[in-house]
């Protein structure tokens, strides 16, 4: 695949930044063990167009202030209910009426549909209730189809679902009441308005929360925000939910950004109707992000830090994380505080993009202490951050890899933490032999991360149950892979397959099925370059990471390509529709581990 086929303008330009490519020495090398089966991309120079790319990638997330998020029906909706002022209102209300599904839903498959169906059928109700100017004739008919087709959704879905139901997706348990009790509103203000389309609904309707979901955590939070204390930074991400309350609440952190909880939605809502901003900081902000995306917004903007300590680590399974400018590992450091480090501005420290940003910085040849993890040990596990309502495997998995893969000292509390979190780990595996967890949608992200964990840790003092459990996630891969070669939850993804092709090829054995299944993925992945991203990433609904994504997707097929012993001058041959694989020289069976 040549540089024209790597697709990076969907990378590099999706938020509109300028990126130039640097071509620096990099701060620091990884030096791969045998059993990893990397190629050094120095190795490769310009033959490879995975190098390029990943040098392009790390140059991106090294110069980016905000990272690189896809739309949210979700929160573009809540703009759309609150934030009529801002520039592209129209723009925003057009996103949703041609984003809405065939069947009345938006977003994801299943319940998934459930909070952005929600947020968006509220939002459009409340357009058409609103008094003059109005929106042109077309467009209201429009907007009142949606409406009539969003309602009969949402009612079917809410009558249908029960709370265990509900995607583990963030502050769902207080969202979805706070929408229902929002659209329960403006079904009561359709009663007496003038607006035609929707008699069927002028009737009194009653929608009902899922079976065993109440609105007491919505009721904890109001009041959490109506005393003289500053909220918990926690709340912040999904502030909207307050309402009028939200309106110039007191004593937030504050950031040159202006931003509240990374969320747009969290700062149209602070800022309140009409807005009140006596810096213009966080104005500044919304405009800058909606401008970004014609109106739309993302459910979590910025995402840097997070998205800087993914893309490295997934470059680095493949030996390619050697290309990032001498800038990078310095701001990674210079962000990483006492407390650890959050995936955004404004919510609070989490051990995930901590113990990811650790493994990042060792990998760009930055020595950090990891004793910041300490703070998230909870005895058998260690917590994303404190008061979570579900523990998460991936987060345990980085926090595993950053403990077994930094330079600093055995010490008692290391080796402790570490035995105990592939004990955790290893209990939490499914039946099926992969895991789920709460942010991702697919288990093959959330197995990815733990079987290289798992496998940098070498056992930890269980060799055998380890072992046992790595080869379970791997035959579950094998039997999951579909006609064309890729995996996934849903349908087969570019992205699913690439975490698939981590769990069969890292510091991994390469037998003959595993070896058969790898070539077929990495046919896969050629042959997806043109396929629109599918939204797997948890937030208040589904989302895209581009940069991670791509990430993720190169990294694989650098390992694949290495492992594979693909001739590095013809790494694939393209037909009219498909990629085949040219046959490689049989590798030295000491290699393969066979």
């Amino acid at each position: 695949m040549d540089a024209s086929q790597c697709r990076q303008w969907s990378v590099l330009g999706r938020v509109g930044e300028v990126i130039v490519p640097v071509r620096s020495a990099a701060v620091g090398t990884r030096t791969a063990t045998a059993n990893e089966h990397v190629v050094d991309a120095a190795q490769l120079g310009g033959r490879c167009s995975c190098v390029g790319e990943s040098a392009d990638l790390l140059s991106a997330v090294a110069s980016s202030q905000m990272g690189s998020v896809s739309p949210s029906v979700y929160e573009t909706a809540r703009l759309v209910a609150i934030g009529a002022w801002l520039p592209g209102h129209r723009s925003r209300i057009e996103y949703l009426l041609t984003s809405q599904r065939a069947d009345g839903g938006w977003g994801g498959p299943g319940a998934y549909a459930l909070v952005p169906s929600l947020s968006a059928t509220e939002a459009l109700l409340g357009t058409v209730l609103a008094p003059p100017p109005r929106l042109p004739g077309a467009m209201r008919v429009g907007t009142v189809r949606a409406v009539a087709d969003g309602l009969a959704f949402v009612r079917a879905q809410l009558a249908s679902l029960r709370a265990a139901d509900l995607p583990d997706t963030p502050a769902i348990e207080v969202i979805v009441p706070y929408l229902v009790a929002r659209l329960q509103d403006g079904l009561a203000r359709l009663r007496t308005s003038d607006v035609s389309g929707l008699d069927a609904w002028r009737v009194r309707v009653r929608l009902p929360l899922p079976r065993g979901l109440t609105d007491q955590a919505l009721r904890a939070v109001m009041v959490a925000l109506s005393g003289d204390t500053p909220p918990p930074v926690k709340v912040l991400h999904s502030l909207e939910v307050a309402g009028d309350v939200a309106s110039g609440i007191r004593g937030l952190p504050r950031h040159p950004l202006g931003v509240v909880g990374s969320s747009p939605a969290a700062t149209a809502a602070w800022l309140g109707t009409p807005p009140v901003d006596r810096s213009g900081a966080a104005t500044r902000y919304l405009r800058s992000v909606v401008s970004q995306h014609g109106g739309a917004a993302p459910c979590i903007i910025p995402i840097t830090n997070y998205e800087r300590a993914w893309v490295v680590n997934s470059l680095a399974l493949a030996g390619l994380a050697r290309h990032a400018p001498h800038r990078l590992g310095a701001r990674m450091a210079a962000a990483l505080g006492p407390r650890g480090l959050a995936g955004g501005v404004g919510i609070p420290p989490d051990a995930d993009t901590t113990s990811a940003t650790l493994t990042a910085l060792r990998h760009l040849g930055v020595a950090t202490p990891d004793t910041v993890l300490r703070g998230f040990d909870v005895g058998t596990h260690f917590c994303t951050w404190a008061g979570e309502r579900t523990p998460s495997p991936t987060t345990n998995a980085h926090v595993l890899t950053a403990l077994v893969g930094g330079d600093a000292r055995r010490s008692a509390w290391r080796a402790s933490a570490a035995k105990r979190v592939v004990s955790w780990l290893c209990d939490t595996q499914g039946p099926d032999g992969l895991w789920s967890d709460k942010w991702h949608a697919s288990p093959y992200y959330a197995a990815a991360c733990v079987a290289a964990a798992l496998r940098d840790a070498g056992g930890q003092d269980a060799p055998v149950r380890t072992a046992e459990v790595i080869d379970r996630a791997v035959a579950s891969v094998l039997e999951t892979q579909r006609r064309d070669g890729s995996w996934g939850f849903w349908s087969g993804t570019a992205e699913e397959t690439a975490y698939a092709l981590q769990i069969l090829l890292y510091r991994a054995p390469l037998h003959r099925r595993t070896r058969a299944a790898a070539r077929r993925g990495l046919a896969f992945l050629v042959n997806a370059e043109d396929r629109e991203p599918v939204p797997l990433w948890h937030g208040k609904d589904l989302y895209d990471a581009p940069r991670i994504v791509r990430a993720a997707v190169v990294g694989a097929r650098h390992l694949a390509e290495s492992v594979l012993h693909l001739p590095t001058t013809a790494r694939t041959q393209r037909t009219d529709s498909t990629v085949t694989l040219p046959r490689p020289r049989r590798p030295a069976a000491r290699l393969l581990g066979e």
